[in-house]
């Protein structure tokens, strides 16, 4: 589903994204863009694209336009289709793997920061109803708040940090995929995250 729809848009690169806000401007990372935009999603909040825009611009206080603004909004479409997706399809938007540990690892923290604050916005513009995490859910955010601070370790080799980085993304692909889960569990009897919007 997500190779399919990722065809339908065209590839997302995060280089292809950080010059798009190099052009406009904007000082914010690709990762943390779509890291922002998933927090919003696993908040259960509408995954129409044009709310996944106005509700990113206003979580991360941008003003995003022009190409930039119709790519966000196809990647938070294919983003709301990797999370239901049952082949577990879901992967953050961080550099590619030639790119060096140091950058990646800081991407990575930028992914997170993006992801509580998106998950915030959608929280509270949740109706009361529903809006509650479990235990293990409040645990995984904790984790996440923790990888928002994470960097390569001076003393680690290059094998240590990849292996340390791998673990890190892999560990996140599973809890956002488990808090959006959460999120739909507690979503009331017919309806799932982002069934209907909410505007601020």
């Amino acid at each position: 589903m997500y190779d399919e729809l990722s065809a339908e848009v065209g590839v997302f690169e995060f280089d292809e994204f950080a010059g798009y806000l190099m052009d406009q401007g904007v000082q914010a990372s690709p990762s943390q863009l779509h890291g922002c935009l998933t927090g919003l999603l696993s908040a259960g909040v509408a995954p129409e694209p044009e709310y996944g825009l106005d509700a990113l611009t206003q979580a991360l206080h941008l003003d995003l336009y022009g190409e930039l603004a119709s790519r966000i909004m196809q990647l938070y479409e294919v983003t709301a289709a990797a999370l239901r997706d049952e082949e577990f399809s879901f992967h953050p938007l961080l550099p590619d793997d030639d790119e060096d540990i140091a950058v990646r690892t800081g991407e990575l923290a930028n992914w997170c920061e993006g992801f509580l604050a998106g998950f915030a916005f959608g929280l509270a513009g949740a109706d009361a109803t529903g809006a509650s995490l479990s235990d293990q859910a409040g645990e995984v955010l904790r984790d996440i708040a923790a990888m928002a601070q994470a960097e390569a370790g001076p003393d680690e080799s290059d094998d240590e940090a990849e292996g340390s980085f791998s673990e890190l993304v892999e560990y996140l692909r599973v809890a956002v995929v488990n808090i959006f889960m959460d999120s739909s569990a507690a979503a009331p009897e017919g309806n799932s995250p982002g069934d209907s919007p909410r505007r601020h």
